[in-house]
């Protein structure tokens, strides 16, 4: 018997999320991904960002790139290496600002990643930046 659609969805929402926050992707993550809500939290925005690039929804790594610092060939960009990388583990070192009536913020994690067999860790100190309201992946020069 083959898998429908439906319960792939279903089992991906009651699963715990990619983000490592201990909560199911349904009710961490995926209302973000979906637009049913907005991070309300610099932090909420990165590890909605980390599951973006762990399930490769493309679509929702521009929308959540301030366009101060979006580049214009991001799509094509995130359309071409998307697939090189499979996330793996997120730990989050440190925040400064970014809560609910802070206007910027200030991330720092490690992300751990296979591209092919090689395993690999990204450590970056990522700033955020609210652009009409709503929280945006600004730039790693934090």
């Amino acid at each position: 018997m083959s898998e429908t659609p439906e319960k792939f969805e279903r089992e991906r929402s009651q699963s715990l999320c990619p983000c490592k926050s201990r909560e199911p992707y349904g009710s961490c993550c995926e209302p973000f991904h979906l637009g049913r809500a907005k991070p309300e939290t610099a932090e909420q925005l990165m590890r909605s960002r980390f599951s973006a690039y762990f399930f490769r929804l493309s679509d929702y790594l521009v929308k959540t790139t301030h366009p101060d610092t979006r580049e214009p060939d991001l799509v094509s960009h995130l359309k071409a290496t998307i697939h090189n990388a499979n996330w793996r583990f997120l730990t989050i070192i440190g925040s400064s600002k970014g809560g609910k009536g802070d206007k910027t913020g200030k991330v720092e994690f490690l992300a751990e990643y296979f591209e092919g067999a090689e395993a690999r860790e990204l450590h970056e100190r990522s700033r955020f930046k609210r652009f009409k309201g709503d929280w945006k992946y600004l730039d790693s020069k934090g």
